[in-house]
């Protein structure tokens, strides 16, 4: 069985800090979500991922972006690139890389979910019959998601893996699962393409989408729970999953 073989701390530069588990859940209401899947063409995957995940063959990289139009912190656009895996048996994705617009969601989503973002320009078109994404840092493009011939889609179709994000917490150094629940009102299925994608602005190279798996678009409700499990970034997920709930 393949498992990760980088210690979590070399492949997150800068882990965020969760400073209790003490936290209020948050409802955002009416996000617009787009999301494209490709295969990778990534040597040693494995790499990748800590120890307590397995990779997924073949790899697969996970774009996806949020327009919240309101928040308890403002509005905010976020992009996150994540890479398939399993915990222990189950699917799970592992956080690679996250950009956010807006500073005081960007700590927001930091303190309370272990979710580390950097500030980038985020834009974000969504029309009648294409919709695309892409990410500017320091006036360099980062990257351009096109997203073409949308077809309705059943909400009961869509399929959401949790993330697990690394972090520093009350518990030590941890992945945490972040796994939002969503009450979907619309959704789409897309013809995707990477128009351009740079791992060195990722920190990740090495990384090459190649082959589009799937695309979809949403418009929902989602809600942020509190944080309920964490795991051991060294050893097995069947042996490393701790409960954060108070006894």
């Amino acid at each position: 069985m393949l498992i990760g073989t980088t210690p979590l701390e070399q492949l997150v530069s800068e882990l965020p800090t969760i400073p209790n588990w003490d936290i209020e859940p948050v409802v955002l209401d009416g996000v617009e979500i787009l999301q494209a899947q490709f295969e990778l063409a990534a040597t040693n995957i494995e790499q990748l991922l800590p120890p307590a995940l397995h990779p997924t063959i073949p790899p697969l990289g996970h774009w996806s972006c949020w327009e919240v139009p309101d928040s308890p912190w403002g509005s905010f656009k976020l992009v996150k690139f994540r890479l398939s895996c399993r915990s222990g048996a189950r699917p799970r994705t592992f956080l690679l890389g996250a950009f956010i617009d807006n500073q005081e969601a960007q700590q927001n989503l930091s303190n309370n979910w272990g979710l580390a973002a950097r500030q980038a320009k985020i834009s974000f078109v969504r029309s009648y019959d294409a919709a695309e994404f892409n990410v500017i840092v320091n006036k360099q493009l980062a990257l351009d998601v096109k997203l073409r011939n949308p077809e309705s889609l059943a909400t009961a179709d869509l399929q959401l893996f949790a993330s697990m994000q690394g972090a520093n917490t009350p518990s030590g150094v941890r992945l945490v699962q972040f796994d939002p629940s969503y009450e979907v009102n619309r959704t789409e299925r897309y013809t995707p393409t990477i128009d351009h994608f740079a791992p060195h602005v990722w920190q990740r190279e090495g990384i090459d989408p190649v082959y589009a798996v799937t695309a979809w678009g949403a418009n929902t409700t989602i809600h942020l729970p509190k944080i309920r499990f964490v795991c051991r970034p060294d050893i097995d997920a069947f042996r490393g999953t701790e409960s954060v709930a108070k006894p």
